[in-house]
């Protein structure tokens, strides 16, 4: 069933929300709770398959790893299917960390909770496997100093004693979340050998550093208003080969990193007696240039700014068009927010910025708009646009209470837990039922931030609200924020939530 695809590694299409593989994938505390009531093997196939296809929207910043090893301990699952999806022949065919990243953090977690197999798996994978890196950062914070020495062999013979080899190894080096492994190997009196190849690379991690700072041909001090645009007029160029190990080359984003930074310089250089010319270059300039002067003139408050932002979205190209509306976004003064009133019916990006300004800092007289822009993204985007986080804490803030419809919808169907959290906090300000429907549910959610929620509004009129109050009180994998509301729950007197 859903384990067919175990060990292979493909963008998932997310199931629905109704089903039980559809709420494991979205994080949702429903589908711990459909999990242990399902049919074990139901249960296992469905958890195998979230580990084996991560689903999660943005892996870097959402949380599934603690989910799901609580899960699996609750099942009793064994560690047969990881190990299978982990050492596939997949692995040495794609490298990327999307693939085992969630599976090794989960091993983790199982292994902070006292599962030995686990430790083992994970210090298997960090000698043999691919994305090793992310299995010894694993290791780092939870093996003992003599079963993390015994690895530095096994992991250094990956780089060869050869230029690259130990450019790689200096990379690796430089890279590391944890040092600890690292720190044991350099210091490890039994292997003279491991411990001067680690210091050479250190060295030289050190020594290219400094490199690129002195070869940098940024901004120099001195430099006027016209050369800060001049040079973010340039076409952007490739790193070096010293950064050989960071991402591929993306012109479109360096440039807008090149207009970001210019902009930022043009703080620091720009006096009165240059606004003409960042006037000009915010009219008609070349699009990096333009970008800049734009984003310049906006955080100073200029009293053109606005106006020329409203022309930048008329008639410049898609990127500034982008950059004209961040650059809105940016503005603090009371002007931007009178502006923002007038362009957030606006069917455009200007509007969707307009619309957030008001959700951050408009007050009672903006919460028809901000629900009007609410609705309208819903409609228009789906449950899962990036623009319906500020809109989600908008109607939440100005507690518009005929928003809590939209929001449940919001929070059965998105895929986002992060986004998720956010509305749960929204309807834990607007919806009276909140407490005694998903707060109970969001007692179980993947996101620490919701279970904080949950933890302070859930009714403990259900008898399963305080029993999960007591074992998140109790589970030292919990983080402190949720530990710190559930003993506020948990203490004679608290209130009921009710």
């Amino acid at each position: 069933m859903y384990a067919e695809n175990l060990g292979q590694y493909v963008d998932p299409d997310i199931a629905p929300s109704g089903t039980l593989l559809g709420l494991l994938q979205r994080g949702r505390g429903d589908g711990t709770l459909h999990a242990l009531a399902a049919p074990r093997a139901e249960a296992l196939a469905a958890l195998h398959h979230c580990l084996a296809n991560d689903p999660r929207r943005d892996w870097q910043v959402e949380h599934r790893s603690l989910y799901y090893a609580r899960l699996h301990r609750d099942l009793d699952a064994g560690l047969d299917a990881v190990a299978a999806h982990l050492f596939s022949a997949q692995d040495q065919l794609d490298t990327r960390e999307e693939r085992t990243g969630l599976a090794l953090s989960v091993l983790g977690h199982l292994a902070s909770y006292g599962n030995v197999g686990a430790l083992r798996l994970l210090r298997e994978y960090t000698a043999r496997g691919a994305n090793w890196p992310w299995a010894l950062d694993e290791l780092a914070v939870r093996d003992d100093d003599t079963a993390l020495r015994r690895l530095g062999p096994a992991v250094l013979s990956r780089f060869p004693r050869t230029p690259d080899g130990d450019a790689e190894l200096a990379a690796a080096l430089r890279g590391a979340f944890e040092p600890r492994p690292w720190r044991l190997w350099e210091e490890d009196p039994t292997r003279p050998e491991q411990r001067e190849r680690l210091s050479e690379a250190r060295e030289r991690h050190s020594f290219d550093r400094w490199s690129r700072q002195l070869r940098s041909a940024g901004p120099r001090p001195g430099w006027s208003v016209r050369e800060v645009l001049a040079w973010a007029e340039e076409p952007p160029t490739p790193p070096g080969e010293e950064s050989a190990d960071a991402e591929p080359f993306d012109p479109d984003l360096a440039r807008q990193q090149r207009a970001a930074a210019a902009a930022r310089c043009l703080a620091a250089v720009a006096g009165p007696e240059d606004r003409p010319a960042l006037l000009a270059a915010a009219r008609g300039g070349t699009d990096t240039a333009r970008q800049a002067a734009l984003r310049h003139l906006a955080e100073g408050g200029d009293p053109e700014a606005l106006d020329l932002v409203e022309s930048a979205v008329a008639d410049g190209s898609p990127q500034v068009v982008r950059a004209a509306a961040a650059a809105f976004a940016r503005m603090r003064d009371g002007a931007a927010v009178v502006r923002a009133r007038r362009w957030a019916g606006r069917d455009d990006v200007l509007g969707a910025e307009a619309a957030a300004m008001l959700a951050c800092r408009g007050d009672a007289r903006d919460a028809d708009a901000v629900l009007a822009a609410l609705r309208r993204t819903v409609r228009a985007a789906g449950c899962d646009s990036d623009a319906l986080w500020p809109l989600v804490d908008g109607v939440g803030r100005l507690r518009v209470r005929c928003a809590a419809p939209v929001l449940r919808h919001l929070y059965r169907e998105t895929t986002s837990s992060q986004l998720r959290g956010r509305t749960a906090r929204a309807l834990a300000a607007t919806d009276p039922a909140f407490a005694a429907s998903f707060a109970v549910e969001c007692l179980w959610d993947c996101e620490e931030s919701t279970r904080e929620v949950a933890a302070r509004a859930a009714t403990t009129g259900d008898d399963r609200v305080v029993e999960r109050l007591r074992r998140l009180a109790a589970d030292p994998a919990e983080e402190a924020g949720v530990q710190s509301a559930v003993r506020g729950r948990l203490e004679p007197g608290a209130p009921s939530g009710c």
